[in-house]
Parts: C-alpha cells; structure tokens; sequence
C-alpha cells in the first residue's frame, strides 16, 4: 500500500477536529500494520521530495525515520512519468498523479489520502481510500474470512 503525504503529516495537525483525529488514529493503526509487517508500505521518489522541502523540522525527521520501514521503493522514470501523464488528463494535479502512478507502477492494490480531490480519483487500476476507509475494509474481509491482508 501507499501512503499519501497528507497521511504522513496527519498525526501532526490540529487533533481538535473530529475528522482529522480519526484519521490520525486509523494512520496511527495502520503505521502499526507496517512496523509489525503485517502490510507491506511502498516510498517513492516522490514522497521522499515532498518530505525534503517541508517546512517542519520535527516533522520531516518523524517521516524520514518511519521511511526506514518501506518494503519498495520507486524511482521516478519514464514509466512512471508515462502513467502520470495519464492521470494527470482525468483532472488530479501534477505531484498527485506522480504519486498515483509510483502506487500504481509499484503494484500497490491500496493508495490511502486524506486529501478529497483525489479520493474522488477512480482509476481501475488501484482502491484509493482514506486512511478509515482502509481500515473498515480490512476489518471487513477479516470478518468475511477470517485472514488477514497486506
């Protein structure tokens, strides 16, 4: 899976609205899926530059670290800039499309934001959810057969 870089800042925005503390606790649950390697987190190139240019301090040495628990990692190239390219024409911005297309030229089945304008994205090629929409789906096919899914 694959986590948009809103995902990574979420746990440091203002906790006091409803909706962003329960993102922040569905990210908090799956980083824990990551670290215990239960599910399987892809990093790009794309990921790594927009953690380079934040602004905050703290924040960027808190992502960089959890990146030491990325199972793939993907380089910008020419397939990946192709694939943009296409989503880039159904109407998500630039660094998103770049994102999308590392996710989906990763393999990822899941691509997880918090960002609306591309949960409304609805290529065939990947789920994006937002981060309590991964976890009701997860929690649901748990229920549904009994096994866990990365």
């Amino acid at each position: 899976m694959y986590l948009d870089n809103c995902c990574y800042n979420r746990p440091f925005d203002d906790q006091s609205q409803t909706r962003i503390n329960l993102e922040t606790i569905a990210k908090l649950s799956i980083q824990k899926l990551i670290i215990d390697n239960t599910i399987e987190m892809v990093w790009s190139d794309v990921l790594a530059m927009e953690n380079h240019d934040n602004p905050h301090h703290e924040r960027k040495l808190a992502i960089t670290d959890f990146s030491d628990y990325m199972a793939y990692y993907v380089e910008v190239d020419d397939t990946v800039v192709a694939k943009s390219s296409k989503i880039l024409a159904t109407g998500i911005k630039k660094v998103d499309a770049l994102h999308l297309a590392c996710a989906v030229v990763a393999g990822c089945d899941y691509f997880i934001t918090c960002d609306d304008r591309i949960l409304k994205y609805n290529g065939r090629d990947i789920h994006v959810v937002n981060p309590i929409g991964f976890i009701e789906i997860r929690k649901g096919r748990e229920d549904h057969d009994g096994r866990d899914f990365a």
